[in-house]
């Protein structure tokens, strides 16, 4: 879970992740270390909050997954969904580094944050994955998605979260 006292080794994964990739929005993407612990700051305080923040955003908890180590990739959990994240954001949204892509880090990645979504009081949790990343889409179904519906830019994937 991310905290106020994450170090160099968070901040440099982040640098290694674009701002946008698949929907996934990297902040810290070309960021200075001041403004890192800036966004830990804020980042920590939301995943303390209840109801709506700024009259539009939810709380969020921020985590990293680790290997070996070193963080390898993040993960964010929305505490519940608004009917614009239920359009184009869901419960969940993760992103692995590069060089961690297809070793199941994602999968692993995927299954701590239901289980924390399941700490939350979260039954299931909705995932929407661009169609353009298959990768996203296998390792929902692999961690028991199931496909509500298709559109033309992306799945609605739920999951029971346990």
């Amino acid at each position: 879970k991310l905290t106020i006292h994450d170090g160099d080794d968070v901040y440099d994964m982040l640098q290694s992740l674009p701002a946008n990739e698949n929907g996934f929005m990297n902040g810290m993407a070309g960021r200075s270390k001041a403004e890192f612990r800036t966004w830990l700051q804020a980042n920590a305080e939301s995943a303390e909050k209840k109801g709506l923040i700024d009259g539009w955003r939810v709380p969020q908890t921020i985590y990293w997954l680790y290997v070996d180590g070193k963080p390898v990739g993040m993960g964010k959990l929305r505490h519940f969904l608004t009917e614009s994240l239920r359009q184009g954001g869901g419960h969940i949204g993760y992103t692995i580094v590069p060089d961690a892509r297809g070793k199941g880090c994602g999968t692993a990645l995927l299954k701590k944050l239901l289980n924390e979504a399941a700490a939350l009081g979260i039954d299931r949790a909705l995932l929407t994955v661009h169609n353009d990343n298959p990768a996203s889409i296998r390792v929902a179904l692999k961690c028991g998605g199931q496909i509500e519906k298709v559109t033309e830019d992306r799945h609605y994937i739920w999951c029971e979260c346990k």
